[in-house]
């Protein structure tokens, strides 16, 4: 899930004139799979573990739980089943798919690792998650909605985060990790592409991290690989290709003609710059984002992941065991305050002030991320993390019912 590289960089990099119109935008705006704006929603922490979506999972087995290979790991296989299945049983439910629907969104973005769908001999994984994207993938098309299937975790780790998988160096393209990704790949596509207008789009992998050891050469070529199992399946889902955190027109020229969409992700809480600004200094880097970063895209470009949050106080947001850049337990780095009510619970707990803020901060992006193909919200839903949660935000009227609705219009400017 976390983009720990620095947002604010990226912008500083060549862009677009800041001059570049709403309307300019429009004109070079292409559908990802359907006639219609992506407007989705992630459903991290269901089916890849991550410890600040679920805490109460990783608090039970101990400190040495830090992901999900090493709660396995510490849990052993029949165990792990236990616990994992019940909470594949019970945290995602048709429900919510109901409820995702009557919000207005039209897309569920579901992360799964690439041992529910092709495990590694000697691993401590268990598998088990494919039965429930099965079962999602029904809920969808009785709700209406598209499902983009997202391979979150490779093998070694493309990235050296918990959301991998597992957390720590970075050793996928060693070895046969490209070729066991791949093999994953192709079971996912296998399985899920033929369920037509519902499986709209599959993306090959989730964030590698280029500026931290992936080769990009490499990466490109296990792009090619990973089109070519999807034209082998149906050629009529669009492939998914992230920005392996370089500024995303970096892509520019790579598959431009085929069926293919670029994702980058938005995070506004990863580096102590952006912990400092205050509210109308997030609001404005959001809206360059779009009317910069976005409108430089030569290919249709979705925001995959953003959130309302405008802090890392989350629990466990940065790993469990690892500090938080607000409080400056993380760096050297001078604290900006105290978390207290910003890491755990409802949003609605936040201070007045923080509630219009985060709405500000939603709606500026909403309006951002519309000037091109459109956007998915990380995440559903959490244990208690402000900002974090979409359901949550939603019950307490701080996301917009309906999407379209603004308390705050034209913050960017745009019209």
């Amino acid at each position: 899930m976390l983009s720990h590289l620095s947002q604010g960089a990226i912008l500083a990099l060549s862009l677009l004139s800041v001059g570049t119109s709403a309307a300019r935008v429009r004109l070079q705006t292409r559908q990802l799979a359907s006639d219609h704006l992506v407007r989705g929603v992630n459903l991290g922490g269901w089916l890849v573990l991550e410890p600040w979506i679920t805490p109460s999972l990783f608090d039970e087995v101990g400190d040495g739980a830090v992901d999900e290979y090493t709660l396995t790991e510490t849990l052993g296989k029949v165990e792990a089943t236990a616990r994992l299945s019940e909470h594949w049983s019970s945290f995602i439910t048709e429900g919510d798919f109901a409820q995702i629907a009557q919000a207005g969104l039209t897309h569920v973005r579901i992360p799964v690792g690439y041992w529910a769908a092709a495990p590694i001999e000697g691993e401590p994984y268990v598998d088990g998650q494919l039965g429930y994207l099965d079962q999602a993938v029904s809920w969808a098309a009785a709700n209406n909605l598209e499902v983009i299937v997202d391979l979150h975790g490779a093998p070694g780790s493309q990235n050296g985060f918990d959301n991998s998988g597992r957390r720590g160096p970075i050793q996928w393209q060693t070895g046969d990790t490209v070729d066991q990704t791949i093999r994953a790949f192709g079971v996912l596509a296998e399985r899920y592409l033929h369920n037509d207008g519902v499986v709209t789009a599959i993306e090959a992998l989730n964030e590698p991290h280029v500026p931290g050891g992936v080769d990009e050469d490499g990466l490109r070529q296990y792009y090619y690989d990973a089109l070519a199992e999807v034209q082998e399946n149906n050629p009529g889902v669009t492939l998914i290709l992230h920005d392996g955190f370089l500024p995303t027109e970096n892509w520019n020229g790579f598959l431009t003609d085929e069926k293919v969409v670029m994702a980058t992700h938005h995070y506004e809480v990863f580096e102590n710059g952006q912990i400092a600004m205050n509210i109308d200094e997030h609001v404005n880097s959001a809206c360059q984002f779009g009317s910069q970063h976005l409108a430089a895209v030569d290919k249709p470009v979705i925001v995959g992941e953003w959130t309302g949050a405008l802090t890392d106080c989350a629990k466990y947001l940065n790993g469990k065991g690892i500090g938080v850049r607000y409080e400056g337990t993380q760096s050297s780095a001078a604290p900006i305050g105290a978390c207290a009510s910003k890491s755990e619970g409802s949003v609605a707990g936040l201070a007045p002030e923080e509630i219009v803020n985060t709405r500000r901060f939603i709606e500026a992006q909403l309006d951002a991320f519309e000037l091109r193909n459109g956007w998915v919200f990380w995440t559903w839903k959490t244990e208690g993390a402000p900002g974090w949660d979409l359901q949550d935000l939603l019950a307490n009227g701080v996301f917009p019912q309906p999407l379209t609705a603004r308390e705050y219009p034209n913050q960017c400017g745009f019209s």
